[in-house]
């Protein structure tokens, strides 16, 4: 956390700022180890450019904090939401702020919340910045969360077969995950912990975040998708692959072997100084001379670390320089109505010559053509 904190400060004085003001959670967690579900009572982290953060938190939370962070941290309650003058978070994040000087805020910082700075405002991202490159700590976390979900991949793919259902996986595999974590580790925060271990049928594939059937069932042939995309104490793991079951419809074949060989272009492409928007769009590119360009709806990846889902993005428009010690997802994807999905997901962490994979799984049509009961 002093590192964390240190390099965010750094930033803040190279940048003129007084200090600087989040209330998102996951830059939260980053920096105090706090994580909470957060409703209409609001959590205002202030770091100053030196000396140590303030967090302007609800007295109801005052024990919880307290038990949870780590590090120096200088705690602000504020009565309740809503409160009397003078008893405000308001009042409160007033009584945290520099009394001079330029503030710096999320550039996604709620309006409300920005509109509190008094004029003194200045949106910028420097602690998502700060989180780009990961520690030696955080590799090791990530790893760990990796091989959790690896492992539990592994076993969805061994059972298998048509019929077998979203409650099942759910009431199995996906509680699995969180008993070994909490073998491991009894003090594992559930606020930190969000598991997906979900599967997707040929009849919904093609829509990538469609879950609306929470009993989706397995089903001959395919292409069915794994998203085994979850936050493990604190930190994200993704791994997901294309299957079939007895079967592969012939009008599948021709995709997924296109996108096999996306992801090898993405894997390859994914070294230290290229650009993530360069990355995408070879990978895109090679989608539209396949003619299957109008299948491509999302980007490349994306980043890993407090959060499974973050910046930077593999993505055409993210100029963003790839350095080692980053973590993504590798997972370009291709969804065609009528026919299915096709994607593959890795969690990836870039080292100085290319990329080390923290996950794993099959990775060919023949490996990935199952034999179901």
């Amino acid at each position: 956390m002093a590192d964390r904190l240190q390099k965010v400060q750094g930033m803040l004085e190279e940048a003129g700022l007084a200090a600087h003001v989040t209330a998102d959670v996951d830059n939260i967690l980053w920096l105090t180890n706090f994580a909470n579900f957060v409703h209409e009572r609001p959590f205002i982290l202030v770091i100053p450019a030196q000396g140590v953060p303030r967090f302007v938190v609800p007295r109801l939370e005052l024990d919880h904090v307290e038990v949870r962070h780590v590090g120096p941290l200088e705690v602000f309650a504020y009565a309740e939401y809503p409160a009397p003058p003078g008893r405000t978070w308001a009042d409160r994040l007033a009584d945290a702020l520099p009394r001079a000087g330029r503030i710096g805020a999320d550039s996604r910082l709620p309006t409300v919340f920005f509109n509190a700075l008094g004029g003194r405002g200045k949106l910028c991202d420097p602690v998502e910045k700060a989180r780009e490159v990961k520690s030696p700590y955080e590799l090791g976390r990530i790893a760990y969360g990796c091989r959790l979900k690896s492992e539990a991949h592994d076993r969805l793919l061994r059972e298998a077969h048509p019929g077998m259902g979203q409650a099942t996986i759910n009431a199995t595999i996906g509680r699995e995950v969180m008993a070994r974590m909490v073998a491991d580790n009894p003090n594992v925060n559930p606020y930190a912990v969000k598991i997906m271990t979900l599967i997707q049928n040929a009849d919904v594939s093609h829509d990538p975040h469609n879950f609306t059937d929470l009993d989706m069932k397995m089903k001959e042939g395919g292409p069915h998708v794994t998203v085994f995309n979850s936050v493990l104490n604190g930190y994200g793991a993704e791994v997901e692959r294309t299957f079939f079951l007895n079967r592969v419809p012939e009008a599948a074949r021709r995709p997924f072997e296109t996108m096999l060989e996306a992801r090898r272009i993405v894997m390859e492409g994914m070294r230290p100084g290229r650009t993530l928007e360069d990355v995408d769009e070879a990978a895109a590119a090679h989608f539209r001379k396949a003619g299957l360009g109008d299948g491509v709806i999302h980007r490349a990846g994306h980043g890993m670390g407090v959060t499974a889902h973050e910046g930077p993005y593999i993505a055409r428009g993210d100029r963003t320089v790839i350095q080692p010690g980053m973590v993504f997802s590798v997972e370009p994807g291709i969804y065609l109505p009528g026919v299915g999905g096709f994607r593959f997901s890795d969690t990836v962490v870039v080292t100085e010559d290319g990329l080390h994979r923290l996950t794993w799984g099959p990775e060919t049509l023949e490996d990935l053509t199952l034999t179901g009961r």
